[in-house]
């Protein structure tokens, strides 16, 4: 073999060198040393181990260097704890100056939080670096979240600059004040400005597969105040539209804010083009807020709507609305032009009862111009248009505790009949009462006896009443027709047990009416007519009467079970409560006068009360003794249930009630029997139909005039009684609860429904403002839904519900037998898929033999928007109305609506 001397040599020389300037580690650059504050995390002062060769190396000349640096120190960056995890490793490379956080990593510093799946701290440059792992497969997984505040952003990495609070955020996505936003690239500049470029927003809940966005260019974000985007597309399915606008402006706020409210338009067949419900909404305070809205049609017609809602936690909430609208149909100088004006006032306020225990206030109130539901162009609640009463009631009470304890009420009361448009309002009522006193119950012990049971106690009312017409409401005329009274009132009773099985009561009542109007009534004999005058003046009448009654509780039980046998009905249990009732009412003939009245016939004598026209009516002229029977049943059957787990048998009912009644005079002269009526009702399948029924039977009979003489009818050829009338009604409620599925219920409707004075189901419909929001819930289907449910064509659990009302009555009082009003109601809601719901108002004259008043309803569930539709297909409401918007508020603005108003003329 032949050696190499060159290359040997060579090595040698390499080796020598090595060990006289070589290390086993790389000598640490000279760094500046930086005293720990008494406030600095011990965990971000990392201790390395170093070799000891390493640290003798150290020369003391670079030590020194540092420690006599004239460079003035930096000051440290981190000024708070700072805390950090990871699940797989922690390593500090002091020679870089960073921290390396590996799976599930985890930083806290302030109010900042970052959690991804590697963490770097770079010390040298004051910032962190967060991102994802990848695994073997290229898999990226444990996305970065970072928190700052309420700011939560999900990117697929960031970095933060802890000296500037800066922050460079790539492919983020967060939440912002309801908007799902999503941006490639994303500028941190502090804590109350964001910069985001070709971002998109929206308000879906699947970001990753939003249903809509809007693409902008650009967006400037400040949290909690405002959002301005430049140049901005919307885009539905990831197709762009063309609805686009150079600029956009969204506050952004926890609290209220006043801002203006963009109408809605349209055309009106008879009114011409229309913006509706345009105005500004004002944030007055944390407890109240007013929204002022507006309509305008191009034919002169015009609306005004007010509307404010107020609350105070722990003490009182309510709303309150006003609409005014001024209508004109046609045009003027044709036949048919008419110009003519509505109203409708609401306020509803209830008092939370910890507030004041000793007393209240409540409100409920709605009036306005009869033909309101009816004719007005921009309301859509067809639960009332109906409804044939408006009713109000605003009052307070106070109690005064102490013994005996006094209760004093005040209130006003409305009742309108939007039909006849008689209005009777009661403006004001005052009622004041002293609590029940005893005053021989002993003074340990219970009362027993008719003399310790003797108690009595004092009430007045005053009142003023007013009836008029919708024409006269609030004019002066309305005031002048008043009628005020004041009734004193002090009842005498006692009651005590007579052979320990009958309850016996009795008593007396002392009545003092006060009027402020009487009359005098004449005969002018040169008009030939009655004439009454009314008299303003105090005056007052007194009357008194004396009741008692007698009753008692019998149970029966009928027993089925045998020895050996063990039937379906065990037991049927009989409860009868029979009472017989007398009443004594003297004649107050002393109050009555009598005047002449001549006719061709002669001279006749008429008599009259000065009283009658009075709030309280004329006190009793006759004298009445009457003796009253009444007797009601129960019946309840125990059944055998089919659980033969079950341990007792089940209770059914099947009678809640069998009512008899009638009454006889004994101070009448004829026709002392007064009619038997009839009444009761059950709940039957499981209580899901009700039903009731009733019927008048009389024993007199009638004369070839069809009036009632005092002759029996069994006497007359006839029955022992004569059925002068009847009726049933039948209620029946199904969804598939009864099946195991869950019902679908428009409250919000019923509750709209209710504050108009309509109905609490929706047999009549239900309201479709699909234009406010407060009508829907944004929220969407429970989570631990079956995936039966989820999917979206198809479930096999339908969610239904029906609703039915059946009523006949039948009336026969003067030989008419007929038939008065016999009908059928039927209301439904289907949901066929997840997101389509159908829904069906209407009913069924039998006697008129056609439908009645009809409501077809559709709503489609859109995710982040809804798409509702009601028809009402015939009749003189005859109408539609469709809608499809954004549920988010935010964006509730963005909407299309189109209706069809009814024919008004019809």
């Amino acid at each position: 073999m032949r050696s190499n001397y060159f290359q040997i040599l060579l090595a040698l020389s390499f080796t020598v060198l090595i060990n006289t300037f070589g290390y086993s580690q790389d000598l640490p650059k000279p760094v500046k040393v930086v005293k720990a504050t008494p406030e600095e995390d011990p965990i971000f002062t990392p201790i390395i181990s170093v070799d000891s060769l390493a640290v003798s190396q150290i020369n003391e000349r670079a030590q020194d260097s540092v420690k006599h640096d004239s460079v003035k120190q930096k000051k440290e960056f981190l000024t708070d704890i700072v805390t950090y995890t990871a699940k797989d490793f922690t390593s500090f490379n002091k020679l870089e100056q960073k921290l390396y956080l590996y799976n599930e990593a985890e930083v806290d510093y302030q109010d900042m939080n970052i959690k991804a799946g590697i963490i770097v701290i770079d010390y040298s440059k004051n910032e962190v670096y967060a991102g994802r792992l990848k695994d073997s497969l290229g898999e990226y997984s444990q996305k970065p979240v970072f928190t700052q505040g309420q700011s939560v952003v999900e990117p697929d990495s960031i970095r933060f600059n802890f000296d500037t609070q800066k922050a460079l955020i790539f492919n983020s996505k967060t939440e912002q004040s309801g908007f799902n936003i999503i941006a490639p690239i994303v500028k941190k500049e502090n804590d109350s400005v964001i910069y985001m470029a070709k971002a998109k927003f929206t308000t879906a809940e699947d970001i990753e597969n939003p249903e809509y966005y809007f693409k902008a260019s650009k967006i400037k974000y400040v949290p909690d105040k405002k959002v301005v985007v430049g140049p901005t597309n919307m885009v539905i399915a990831d197709v762009p539209t063309p609805i686009a606008v150079p600029f956009g402006f969204f506050p952004l706020t926890d609290k209220q804010t006043s801002g203006i409210i963009i109408p809605s338009f349209g055309e009106d067949s008879d009114r011409g083009y229309f913006l509706q419900n345009g105005g500004y909404y004002f944030a007055m305070s944390d407890y109240a807020d007013l929204t002022i809205l507006g309509d305008y049609y191009t034919n002169g017609s015009y609306g005004l709507n007010i509307e404010s809602n107020y609350a105070v936690k722990y003490k009182f909430s309510g709303s309150m609305s006003f609409r005014y609208e001024s209508l004109i149909e046609s045009e003027k100088g044709f036949p048919d032009y008419s110009k003519s004006t509505i109203y409708n006032i609401r306020w509803s306020h209830s008092q939370d009862s910890k507030s004041s225990p000793n007393s209240s206030f409540s409100a409920s109130v709605n009036l306005g111009s009869s033909k309101y539901y009816q004719t007005s162009i921009n309301q859509l609640n067809t639960g009332n248009y109906l409804n044939n009463t408006l009713s109000s009631s605003v009052s307070y009470s106070k109690s005064f505790t102490g013994d005996p304890q006094v209760n004093f009420s005040v209130a006003a009361t409305h009742s309108q009949n939007t039909q006849t448009e008689v209005i009777n309002m009661s403006l004001p009522s005052m009622s004041g009462s002293v609590g029940r006193v005893y005053p021989f119950e002993p003074k340990t012990g219970s009362k027993k006896g008719i003399i310790e049971n003797i108690n009595f106690q004092y009430s007045v009312n005053a009142e003023n009443q007013i009836e008029t017409t919708d024409s006269l409401f609030f004019k002066p005329q309305m005031f002048k027709d008043a009628e005020a009274g004041v009734r004193h009132s002090i009842p005498l009773s006692t009651n005590f047990k007579l052979f320990d099985y009958l309850s016996l009561s009795m008593g007396t009542s002392f009545e003092e009416n006060w009027t402020f109007k009487t009359i005098n009534r004449y005969y002018d004999q040169d008009l030939e007519e009655e004439v009454t005058e009314t008299i303003n003046g105090f005056d007052a009448y007194r009357t008194y009467n004396f009741s008692t009654s007698l009753g008692t509780t019998i149970y029966g039980m009928f027993d089925f079970k045998k020895e050996g046998k063990d039937p379906k009905i065990q037991a049927i249990r009989h409860v009868m409560t029979p009472s017989i009732s007398y009443s004594l009412t003297p004649s107050f003939d002393q109050y009555y006068d009598t005047y002449e009245v001549i006719s061709t016939e002669g001279t006749a004598l008429e008599t009259y009360s000065r009283f009658e026209e009075s709030i309280y009516g004329a006190p009793n002229e006759n004298f009445s003794s009457s003796l009253g029977l009444s007797i009601s049943n129960n019946l309840e059957a125990k059944v055998k249930d089919n659980d033969s787990t079950a341990t007792e048998a089940k209770k059914v009912t099947l009678l809640n009630s069998l009512t008899f009644s009638t009454s006889y005079n004994f101070a009448g002269d004829s026709l002392q029997w007064s009619p038997l009526r009839i009444s009761g009702g059950t709940s039957i399948l499981d209580s899901k139909m009700n039903i009731n029924f009733g019927a008048t039977l009389d024993p007199y009979a009638l004369d070839n005039n069809n009036s009632k003489v005092d002759v029996y009818n069994i006497n007359n050829n006839g029955s022992l009684f004569r059925l002068t009338s009847a009726n049933l009604t039948l209620s029946y409620s199904l969804s598939n609860e009864l099946f195991g599925g869950e019902s679908k219920e428009n409250d919000k409707g019923i509750q709209e429904n209710l504050r108009g004075g309509g109905r609490d189901d929706d047999l009549f419909g239900i309201s479709q403002d699909f234009s406010n929001n407060s009508f829907f819930d944004d929220k969407e289907d429970e989570e631990d839904e079956d995936e039966e449910d989820k999917n979206e064509f198809y479930r096999y659990k339908i969610p239904w519900t029906l609703n039915l009302a059946y009523a006949v009555n039948y009336s026969n009082s003067t030989r008419n037998n007929e038939i008065s009003s016999h009908s059928l109601m039927f209301s439904g809601d289907v949901s066929l898929s997840p997101r389509w719901s159908v829904g069906v108002s209407s009913g069924y004259d039998f006697k008129d033999m056609g439908f009645t008043y009809t409501q077809l309803r559709l709503e489609r569930d859109l995710l982040s928007w809804r798409m509702n539709f009601s028809w009402v297909p015939f009749g003189t409401s005859k109408s539609w109305y469709f809608f499809i918007g954004i549920k988010s508020s935010i964006l509730s603005d963005l909407k299309y609506d189109k209706r069809l108003q009814s024919d008004k003329s019809l």
